[in-house]
């Protein structure tokens, strides 16, 4: 039995569809754990996983305080913040048996010497195309291309600043790992001649693997969060579901705001709702809204899988899981994209046909928003749409592709 460990940062939506893989590599004979922060120890240990706990916390400061999202955004993001990060994952998997690392895109920058350290291979599993192409550039950058050679210079230039950028914070878990020193600059030059595998957790349909990546970069359709089997709905939530027509859901997920922006958009939630006259459930999240009226309902966490299937449409922020949610429901899909990949998954559900709308978090207003709420409940074209797509990447098994890849370097280890 060969021991997999993932190393899972971020948000609720980066780490669920991990919680599919670590089931299929259980399933196949693996031992497995996932490394992630504490609020998500219940997910992963209902799953019948391992949980390895990291402490960090991005909605609070170093003293425990509040702090303003563009501030926890850039401490998280800084020198110092993927220094403290790196840290916490060597004390928590350090002395960690393992026979290969799984790496989300934060974990790389310690994940890579961590394996390297324990002389085991390492892959990256990631929930967005962030390699350089000709066809677009990274979905982190936005939806547009700018022509072939702008796309590709824009992943280059991003990798070559991430490298001077961190360069000192690899060094030190380097130093740590006592590891030779070399820079970050030619380590990545090296995984790439070695063509390190990076497996990418979306459908090849909703984003086709572009012809140029290297090899080695590989699009191996959706990972499905795995069913924990601890969640159950409130009396409330089932009462409001049952008791008029399928509401339209609403919600951006880890998005983080300040209280008035919050309120702000609470209030267009609700106006927009009586606008189109239609029923909402609106997602507190990391956001923290709030609704209240007989036709509208705030709730806390609620598995996508469960809830989506009972609403008429969703309206989300276009995080890579929340999106692929909704395209597996069948159901329409109003973008309401803010920064990160948001803008690039809306452009890609846009041109299948399964979009009401797009709106930017910045220009979003009742009256957008009203308009898209009738769109996506009364257009029959749209759900027709939807439904088929739906029905296409039903047939995609991406864990079972993942459990390949690593069977595969864990024997070419031995």
């Amino acid at each position: 039995m060969s021991r997999v460990v993932i190393i899972a940062v971020g948000s609720r939506g980066d780490v669920a569809p991990l919680t599919g893989v670590g089931v299929a590599l259980q399933q196949s004979g693996h031992e497995v754990a996932i490394a992630a922060y504490t609020p998500f120890g219940n997910m992963i240990s209902g799953c019948g996983l391992g949980f390895r706990n990291l402490p960090a916390d991005l909605q609070l400061g170093a003293d425990g305080a509040e702090v303003s999202p563009a501030q926890g955004l850039a401490a998280f993001a800084s020198p110092k913040g993927m220094r403290a990060l790196g840290n916490d994952i060597l004390t928590a998997l350090a002395d960690e048996p393992a026979d290969i690392l799984l790496l989300s895109p934060f974990a790389e920058m310690v994940g890579h010497p961590l394996a390297e350290a324990k002389a085991i291979p390492s892959l990256g599993v990631r929930l967005q195309p962030l390699s350089a192409t000709a066809q677009c550039p990274p979905s982190i950058m936005g939806a547009w291309s700018v022509g072939s050679f702008g796309n590709r210079a824009a992943a280059n230039a991003s990798t070559w600043l991430l490298d001077r950028v961190y360069g000192g914070v690899v060094a030190e878990f380097r130093r740590q790992l006592r590891l030779p020193r070399t820079s970050a600059r030619r380590l990545r030059r090296q995984r790439t001649a070695a063509q390190w595998t990076v497996l990418h957790g979306y459908s090849p349909l909703v984003a086709p693997r572009p012809t140029d990546w290297r090899p080695g970069l590989e699009v191996t359709g959706y990972w499905w969060p795995a069913s924990s089997g601890v969640w159950e709905p409130s009396a409330v939530l089932t009462d409001f579901l049952a008791a008029g027509p399928a509401p339209v859901f609403v919600g951006f997920g880890s998005i983080m705001t300040t209280p008035a922006r919050a309120q702000q958009l609470s209030e267009t939630i609700r106006c927009a709702a009586q606008r189109a006259d239609v029923r909402v459930i609106v997602q507190a999240g990391w956001t923290n809204l709030h609704v209240a009226d007989d036709h509208m309902l705030t709730i806390g966490e609620a598995p996508h899988d469960w809830l989506f299937p009972r609403v008429a449409a969703v309206a989300h922020h276009c995080g890579a899981g929340t999106t692929a949610a909704g395209i597996r429901t069948g159901v329409p899909t109003i973008a309401l994209p803010g920064y990160g990949d948001g803008p690039f998954w809306a452009r890609r559900i846009t041109e299948l046909g399964i979009c009401a709308a797009t709106i930017n978090q910045r220009k979003l207003t009742s009256e957008r928003l009203a308009e898209a709420m009738r769109v996506a409940v009364n257009d029959h074209n749209l759900r027709d749409n939807a439904r088929h797509i739906s029905g296409l990447i039903g047939a995609e098994d991406g864990a079972s592709q993942v459990v390949s890849s690593v069977n595969c370097l864990i024997q070419q280890a031995a």
